[in-house]
């Protein structure tokens, strides 16, 4: 496998032209997970509404949400698999098919069980493309240009959450839950027919037999402690509780089973989940850098409405106008941030970029009822510049750090264990900050009293495990060029 380059300044080749071909696939890929992303992030605010236009209780109303997590925490480890076993064109494909067919039940959906089901058929594509997407640059993107490619994967998961929810909250001021969809739907039904069209086939396969057991320890395993968390970020009910630590337990035990397969088939070549993508070190601590990232930023954006409107009286609008100037800004940053990895390494974006969120997030453990809004535009500006010059050298980094013929498993388990670390992070937060809240309200204090506290130490959890992030980030390297022998031997 590549080896990491010891100094922080590698020296800088020009990098060879990447095909006409290949910027169209990379292209129709961005156009795909953008949309899909886009989508996700509309629903939070729709909830609310379709609660209430369904008829249904929020604890129902809120599957559409955790369902969809689920499936995505489902199919991701999958990818690994998938993308060797299938060319790019067939699974980019059945995903995007998926993804619109999902979209066009959602829009037509009588009631909240034909909807839940078009979210679950959504998911299944969602959680194929950003995986699809990651593979395929690492493929066909020369190591010298990796930074400046990935910094464009970083402006779609940066604009597409900054857009969704203004978006939604445009539309369902004006219509109703199923325009959402509406708007979706022909989009990702155009980049589907470009797809077919244009799309080519990048890489080569394998008829690698698929190991049934392997997907159900997966589906448990993941599944499992994906659901066990999600339980601890509701209302706190002790019904709720029980079902989340039975959860975790059976994901616990189904995990390490899997682990156990994986070892075994991996000697063949034959595993769901390849996981020696873990014996390169670079690749190891980059991914648990990326899992303290994901932790805290799920988390946090999580909390941060909630904080926003419970406690500091905010609206909603308000509060996506606080949060909006530095999601667009971390956008607009990916592709600067790639070009200045490309020339200068990781320790020049990775280390001030993991000091700027932990500083963010130490801020949010001081804020209260009385911290004024543009004091919380800064804090949340320098959060998201920190995480825009993070991303970018993880992702290109990780995966750089791996041999060819593993890209798709290191992917794969990159957005694994990001997904489960997201849901790790939305749980711990939401459950501190709500119990503490609970506690207040009982005792006769009005929401915003009650709910400061929770919210400073929910965010003083999180500045502290973002610490790690900080202490690891001078131990990621820049894969050396020497990568680019393997790398000139083709597609």
């Amino acid at each position: 496998m590549a080896t990491a380059s010891t100094g922080s300044v590698p020296s800088v080749k020009a990098a060879p032209a990447i095909a006409p071909s290949d910027m169209r696939v990379i292209w129709l890929l961005l156009v795909a997970a953008f949309v899909a992303i886009l989508n996700e992030t509309t629903m939070g605010i729709a909830i609310p509404h379709l609660n209430t236009d369904l008829g249904i209780p929020p604890e129902l109303g809120q599957w559409l949400t955790s369902a969809f997590m689920l499936t995505m925490a489902v199919v991701i480890p999958t990818t690994g698999f998938l993308l060797q076993r299938f060319t790019t064109r067939q699974v980019f494909i059945a995903a995007m098919s998926a993804f619109s067919i999902g979209t066009l039940v959602c829009l037509l959906a009588p009631g909240f069980a034909v909807l839940l089901a078009g979210r679950v058929i959504q998911a299944g594509g969602t959680g194929i493309m950003m995986p699809l997407l990651m593979t395929t640059m690492m493929n066909v993107v020369p190591p010298q240009s990796r930074g400046r490619m990935m910094g464009r994967v970083g402006l779609v998961i940066s604009l597409a959450p900054a857009i969704g929810p203004t978006l939604a909250g445009a539309v369902l001021d004006a219509f109703n839950w199923r325009v959402l969809f509406a708007i979706v739907l022909p989009i990702a039904i155009i980049a589907l027919a470009m797809g077919a069209k244009w799309m080519t086939n990048l890489g080569e396969t394998k008829n690698a037999p698929i190991d049934v057991l392997s997907i159900v320890l997966s589906a448990f395993g993941f599944g499992g402690v994906v659901y066990g968390l999600s339980q601890f970020g509701g209302e706190g009910a002790s019904g709720g509780a029980t079902i989340g630590i039975v959860s975790l337990v059976v994901g616990a035990i189904a995990l390490a089973l899997f682990v156990w397969r994986q070892l075994v088939l991996q000697r063949v070549d034959d595993a769901l989940l390849d996981l020696r993508v873990f014996r390169s070190g670079n690749y190891t601590v980059a991914v648990i850098v990326m899992a303290v990232l994901a932790l805290s930023m799920f988390g946090t954006l999580t909390l941060l409405p909630q904080y926003l409107q419970n406690v500091a009286g905010l609206d909603a609008l308000q509060s996506g106008l606080i949060l909006l100037p530095g999601s667009v800004l971390m956008g607009l940053l990916g592709p600067i941030m790639g070009r200045i990895y490309d020339a200068r390494g990781t320790r020049t974006l990775l280390v001030p970029g993991t000091i700027m969120v932990s500083a963010a997030l130490f801020f949010y453990s001081t804020v209260g009822e009385h911290t004024v809004w543009w004091m919380l535009v800064i804090a949340q500006t320098i959060m998201s510049v920190g995480l825009a010059m993070s991303f970018t050298p993880l992702f290109s980094s990780s995966l750089g750090s791996l041999r060819r013929h593993l890209y798709s498993h290191g992917s794969a388990a990159l957005n694994t264990i990001q997904q489960v670390a997201g849901a790790a992070g939305v749980a711990l937060l939401t459950v501190t900050y709500s119990s503490i809240l609970h506690a207040g309200e009982h005792q006769g204090l009005d929401t915003a009293v009650a709910g400061a506290p929770g919210a400073r130490l929910a965010f003083l959890i999180a500045a502290f495990i973002s610490l790690g992030a900080v202490a690891l980030s001078a131990f990621v390297r820049k894969p050396a060029d020497d990568v680019d022998a393997e790398f000139a031997g083709g597609h």
